[in-house]
């Protein structure tokens, strides 16, 4: 299927401003040590550095989606990020923690799907990336 560029950067910037909105309003969570945030990490075992690493981690990623030349990039971490929180949530946290109702793990997925739309539309930085390895 053919999509136009205008299009694809339309479909992308919308893609790229869901997940650094989520990403952002999460760390604030991560950074002001909340509850949530902090049994999560003593879950996973890796309280307090990997709760801080964490949001350091998706505080780049966030302002690399939001610019365009590096978009490709923060999404490409936000995806790695993204599947490290879905594995903990279904390996160890569950789908609902604390009561939430399964609200973490699901801005998860649409951070997750949402940055692999990015890379898919930004593919082209990656590829050259790729073929010069």
């Amino acid at each position: 299927m053919y999509l136009s560029k205008k299009i694809k950067n339309i479909i992308s910037w919308t893609a790229q401003i869901i997940a650094a909105s989520i990403l952002l309003q999460t760390i604030y969570f991560k950074f002001t040590s909340s509850e949530e945030s902090i049994f999560i990490f003593n879950a996973l075992g890796v309280e307090p550095w990997g709760r801080i690493g964490a949001g350091a981690v998706e505080l780049t990623a966030s302002l690399m989606l939001l610019t365009p030349r590096l978009a490709w990039m923060g999404a490409f971490i936000s995806t790695i990020t993204m599947i490290t929180a879905i594995i903990s949530h279904l390996a160890v946290l569950g789908i609902e923690v604390m009561g939430d109702g399964g609200l973490l793990f699901t801005l998860a997925l649409i951070v997750f799907i949402s940055s692999l739309i990015v890379l898919a539309l930004r593919k082209k930085p990656l590829k050259e990336l790729m073929s010069e390895m």
